[in-house]
């Protein structure tokens, strides 16, 4: 039995291309669609475009998560999730485990002839928003081996968004998450490492459905579509590539021009999202401290109720590497304490 993408009982959650509903195109990590149905077997069909990495997709069936590794072909293929189940009600979540190193369509499910779908419970009625980078992201998170050091050799393998601190941070606080980040980006186009040589910034991105201009057609965004109660905005690390400006010179006039462009920004922010708590913050993966006092000079400048700045107990000491399982859980707790302390928000 096939289940096509734009059936009603399939639950989608993220900032996803539904230009064509019957094909809809995961752009962002932490994106999903749930699904119950009763059935033994359940293959799902997509394809992939990739840029970069070996590419995987992630998946929660009755409470156990695995992953798929995607076809490096174009075009769709077919995926086994499970075979011989129990012909009884499951429950599933595939998600996009990796930021747009690889975008993929998703063609719809098969699960067996016979089956039967069931409504998936309602989102809940918070929702937060994560603008990022890697660390965001999930990347690298899986490679537990190395907390507190500097990152493994690997090939997309241990990134993970489930284990990122932002949907951690979601999950403890009951609510839905646009994990609208990317690995590498930084605040300005022509700095940070995303989409080498040529580095776009969170300027060019951040309104954006599709971004990555690797893959074609780059696609506006419709705000209106989700309006979170909390806007968290963590970049200011790969802002020092290719030179670390703020830790060279705070008063130069690059510096005052990232600050600058930085507050422009939250400004925008606040204008899109008008009812929203916006939280200004970094991360504790290792970076020079006067990122986050330009920061905390911008918080100040806007000098709003809903803007607010924060900083982890080992903001910018934490570790040399990307932020692994146990670390991300130390920022979801330290986070989502803070968020529940700015009180009746949601």
């Amino acid at each position: 039995m096939q289940i096509f993408s734009d059936n009603e009982n399939l639950q989608y959650s993220g900032r996803i291309d539904f230009d064509n509903p019957k094909e809809p195109v995961f752009v962002y990590a932490a994106s999903y669609v749930k699904m119950n149905f009763t059935g033994s077997t359940l293959k799902v069909r997509i394809s992939n475009q990739k840029q970069y990495w070996t590419n995987y997709v992630g998946y929660i069936l009755d409470g156990e998560q695995g992953k798929i590794t995607l076809s490096d072909e174009p075009g769709e293929k077919l995926y086994v999730i499970a075979e011989n189940m129990k012909n009884e009600k499951h429950e599933l979540m595939l998600f996009k485990r990796m930021d747009s190193c690889h975008i993929f369509t998703l063609h719809g499910f098969e699960v067996g002839e016979g089956a039967t779908l069931f409504p998936v419970e309602e989102k809940p009625n918070r929702r937060i928003e994560v603008f990022g980078d890697s660390v965001s992201c999930g990347e690298v998170s899986e490679a537990v081996e190395y907390v507190g050091k500097e990152d493994p050799k690997h090939d997309g393998e241990y990134s993970n968004s489930w284990y990122s601190y932002s949907w951690m941070t979601a999950r403890k606080l009951g609510a839905e998450l646009h994990d609208t980040s990317q690995g590498g980006i930084a605040l300005l186009d022509g700095t940070g490492w995303f989409l080498a040589p040529d580095y776009l910034g969170v300027e060019s991105c951040y309104d954006k459905i599709e971004y990555n201009t690797a893959f074609g057609t780059v696609k506006q965004w419709d705000f209106k579509k989700y309006q979170p109660q909390v806007v968290i905005v963590a970049i200011g690390q790969n802002d020092n590539h290719p030179t670390d400006e703020m830790a060279i010179d705070y008063h130069s006039e690059k510096s005052k021009h990232w600050r600058k462009r930085y507050q422009d920004f939250i400004e925008k922010l606040m204008q899109l999202y008008p009812k929203s708590q916006v939280i200004l913050t970094t991360t504790i993966l290792r970076h020079d401290k006067s990122w986050d006092e330009a920061i905390e000079e911008v918080c100040e400048k806007i000098n709003n109720p809903r803007v607010h700045h924060f900083l982890y107990k080992r903001n910018g000491c934490g570790t040399p590497g990307h932020i692994r399982i146990p670390e991300a859980e130390e920022m979801s707790e330290e986070l989502s304490a803070y968020i529940e302390s700015l009180g009746d928000i949601w």
